[in-house]
């Protein structure tokens, strides 16, 4: 009878896929509390989930819109608030991971990691189409120049979420590869 030991390597992956995981987390929170949602903040530009200010040469002041007036400079309040269900459910759906990840390898539960995946896939899908449908709607105010750390953090904790959509599904197929070669 074989006994599975995890080696050495397979912990560090392991570790790795956490820490991945709270730095995913950390950075939601940064880009989505912190920052309050803010992807483009300047003096003279404030364009988030739920401020739209733009400068009013008139007043010399930032004027921001409310939603009458959203929807007359093309910014649809379905789309607004589609855009951000998918960017605050995708932090929601990335606090559940570590739970089931840190169960699955602590009682070798394949269901476990499996649904630990599902909540990757799912956090991974609502940031993305959250984003991208914001940028879409709001692509004529905001340019790549003023783009504040708040959209960086966003982008890189999407970069994450998919290398660690990719390493989590891969790491129990390393596993069973292995358990198999141990047994013959």
């Amino acid at each position: 009878m074989t006994v599975l030991r995890p080696t050495r390597g397979r912990q560090l992956l392991f570790l790795g896929i956490m820490l991945a995981t709270v730095a995913v987390i950390s950075l939601l929170f940064y880009a989505l509390l912190w920052k309050a949602g803010n992807l483009a903040d300047s003096p003279d530009l404030r364009i988030g989930f739920y401020n739209f200010c733009l400068w009013n040469e008139g007043s010399g002041s930032l004027q921001c819109h409310q939603f009458p007036e959203l929807e007359a400079l093309g910014v649809p309040r379905v789309g607004l608030a589609l855009a951000r269900l998918g960017v605050y459910g995708a932090l929601v759906f990335a606090l559940f991971v570590p739970l089931p990840l840190f169960l699955a390898w602590c009682n070798s539960n394949e269901a476990e990691w499996q649904l630990a995946v599902g909540f990757l896939a799912m956090s991974s899908m609502l940031l993305a189409s959250g984003l991208g449908l914001f940028l879409t709607y709001t692509w004529k105010w905001i340019r790549l120049s003023p783009l504040e750390p708040s959209f960086l953090a966003l982008g890189t904790a999407q970069a994450l979420l998919l290398l660690l959509l990719m390493a989590t599904f891969v790491f129990p197929r390393r596993a069973e590869d292995k358990i198999k070669l141990d047994s013959y």
